[in-house]
Parts: structure tokens; C-alpha cells; sequence
């Protein structure tokens, strides 16, 4: 009894912590629980913890860093967070939309995300079919003011001018544009869309996306100027884990995450399907290095020891790179220099995404 009053009161005072300016924060979002685990960059300690937003999936920051806005997929819900005292501030009901990965419009005024009618999930856990839509939430009065229709929908992104949000939508990439907020063009593809890295062009435009396919082991490239695919870049064999047949989602989607750095002159993807982050040149896209996710010693589920590493996130500075690694509960930081290991964070249930912030 004595043991769990000791936790509960911990976790109360990790709770109450109150960060200071300036200070570089990674949200960790554990989507098979209900907790959002905040790593200080500068120690890679946890020092704040987020209950009770249940599956949480998507986090995104207001331009001045002072608000968290994460999704719960199952509580089809957008919740709104102090980043200084992770306190919840807002919980905004979205009906039975079920909300993905979220975008914030450069002036902060808009809210967006990609949603789907609520209903049963495919085999690949996404919702390529079926009712989709571009929700807009009026950031000033936390209201729902707009869904733009669209073919599913999953995660979204706005380009760095800002006008134009690039959305995954089944087996297509969707481009809205910001002022008119209608649909501007699409492509599509042979198979569902997974996560999207946008390469920025002169003065925050868009140069290139590089999209993550389901089955594909690699990305395609798409000119954002022509509306169209240029290329596909299929990742190198590195035999680091034995992966089983298509079972679980780790092999049925080979990769999952890429981030671009600050400075663009590189692009990180994270591969399910060899257990680990490649990085790649930018422009030339050529292979730079290959960092090895942890494996799950003595665990092997249908033959993989693999640790699932998915969503990742570079810390504002260049320095540092996080990536989720959802079948064992941990958080790898990297050196982005180096491309080592630097350390490894114990987190909630399924870390499957990671965005950082510095808190003004």
C-alpha cells in the first residue's frame, strides 16, 4: 500500500512540474494507453505526464510554442494543453469524427486535421475508405467551423508559407489550399498513404513530398509544382531483423515516419521492415547512414525481434533526433552528427509518435 501511495504521489508532483523559458520538450504520445509521456531535450528525462487523453495519436504547437493541441483517436476529440504546466486547458468534441495527425496555420488562427467517419478499422490500422474530411477548427473560439469532404483521411501537414495543407486520403495525397480551403489537386496512388515529408522550397514553398506507401519499402517523390510523382526511392537491405509474414503492422507497413532536418539538407525514415532510421542526402537523396533500432531481446513474436521504431522528430536546434520504437516502449535520441544512439528513454504503451517544442 505504501508503494503505490509513493507512485501516485510522484506522479502528482511530475504532473505539477512547471517548465521555464526556453527549455526543449519532446511529447511523446503512447497510443495503447492514455498518457502523454513530455522528455526534457536537455536531460532526456521525463518531467511532465499527460493523463487521460485515451489513444493518443497526433500533436501539433501553436506558432508561439504556448499551446499543445493532441487527438485522441478514440475519443474523437482535439484536446488543448499549457505547455508550461501540461495542464489540459480544453477538451474540443468533434462528433464522430475520428481525428489523425493535426496542423496549425503559420498565423495560429486554424486548426487542422485529418478525420474519418467513426467506423471499423482495415488491416493495415488505417481507413483508406470510407467518409473522409479536412476538419478546421477557429483556434480562437475552439470551435469545429468547417469538414471539407475528401477520400479518407489520415495524417495532414501545411507547407512552410502556409498556404497549403498536404493531406494523406486513402490511396491519394490531397492539397488544400489555406485561403480558399478547398481542395486544389490531388494524386493518386496504387496503394494507401502513409506519412508525408515536405521538402521546402524558396520562401517556405514546397519543393518536394516524399511519401510513405503501404507495401512499399521506400517512398515515392512527388514534384509539388508538377502535381505528379517523379521518382521512388526503395531503401536499402540491412539484414538487422527477421521480419514474419504480413501479420502485424510493422510488415504490412514497412516504413513509418520521416522528418526533415532544420536545416534541410537531410531526410530521416523510419523502416519497420529492417529495424531502423536510414538518412538520406537532401537533394540528391543518397544513402548517408543506417542507425539500428533496439530489438527486444529473448522476444520474438512469428520470428521478429524488431522494435517497431515509427514516428520521429528533430528537436528545433538540429541536434537531436527522437524516435519512437512502439513495440518496446522506449524512446531512442539520437545524435544527429554522429547518427548514434545517445540514449534510450522508457515510456507509456506503444510510443508511436513524437513532436518537439520549446517552451517560451
Amino acid at each position: 500500500m505504501k508503494r503505490h501511495l509513493l507512485l501516485a504521489t510522484c506522479l502528482c508532483i511530475l504532473c505539477a512540474v512547471r517548465i521555464s523559458a526556453g527549455t526543449t520538450l519532446v511529447y511523446v504520445l503512447n497510443n495503447s494507453g492514455s498518457t502523454v509521456d513530455i522528455v526534457n531535450a536537455s536531460t532526456n528525462k521525463i518531467v511532465q505526464t499527460i493523463h487521460h487523453i485515451w489513444m493518443p495519436h497526433g500533436v501539433e504547437f501553436s506558432p508561439d510554442g504556448t499551446r499543445a493541441y493532441i487527438t485522441s483517436e478514440i475519443q474523437d476529440a482535439v484536446f488543448v494543453v499549457d505547455t508550461k504546466t501540461a495542464k489540459i486547458l480544453k477538451k474540443v468534441d468533434l462528433g464522430k469524427h475520428i481525428p489523425n495527425i493535426p496542423a496549425v496555420s503559420t498565423d495560429g488562427k486554424r486548426l487542422f486535421f485529418c478525420s474519418h467517419a467513426d467506423g471499423p478499422r482495415d488491416e493495415t490500422m488505417h481507413y483508406g475508405s470510407g467518409a473522409g474530411f479536412l476538419d478546421i477548427v477557429d483556434i480562437a473560439s475552439l470551435q469545429l467551423v468547417k469538414s471539407v469532404p475528401m477520400k479518407g483521411g489520415h495524417d495532414c501537414y501545411t507547407t512552410r508559407d502556409g498556404k497549403y495543407v498536404v493531406a494523406g486520403t486513402g490511396n491519394s495525397i490531397t492539397v488544400i489550399d489555406t485561403q480558399t480551403e478547398q481542395i486544389a489537386w490531388e494524386v493518386p496512388f496504387e496503394n494507401s498513404v502513409l506519412p508525408i515529408a515536405i521538402e521546402g522550397g524558396p520562401g517556405g514553398s514546397a519543393r518536394r513530398l516524399f511519401v510513405e506507401l503501404n507495401t512499399l519499402r521506400g517512398f515515392a517523390v512527388v514534384d509539388f509544382a508538377m502535381h505528379k510523382e517523379v521518382s521512388r526511392i526503395n531503401l536499402p537491405d540491412k539484414p538487422t531483423v527477421k521480419l514474419a509474414e504480413p501479420v502485424e503492422r510493422r510488415n504490412t507497413i514497412p516504413t513509418h515516419g520521416s522528418v526533415i532536418s532544420p536545416d534541410g539538407k537531410t531526410l530521416w525514415i523510419a523502416s519497420r521492415g529492417v529495424n531502423g532510421v536510414f538518412v538520406y542526402s537532401l537533394p540528391e537523396l543518397q544513402v548517408l547512414g543506417f542507425i539500428p533500432a533496439p530489438r527486444r531481446e529473448g522476444v520474438k513474436y512469428r520470428g521478429a525481434d524488431g522494435v517497431d521504431p515509427t514516428w520521429l522528430c528533430f528537436t528545433p536546434d538540429g541536434k537531436t533526433v527522437y524516435v519512437p520504437n512502439a513495440a518496446a516502449n522506449v524512446v531512442s535520441a539520437i545524435d544527429a552528427k554522429t547518427m548514434k544512439e545517445v540514449a534510450r528513454i522508457a515510456v507509456g504503451q506503444q510510443p508511436d509518435n513524437v513532436k518537439a517544442v520549446v517552451v517560451p
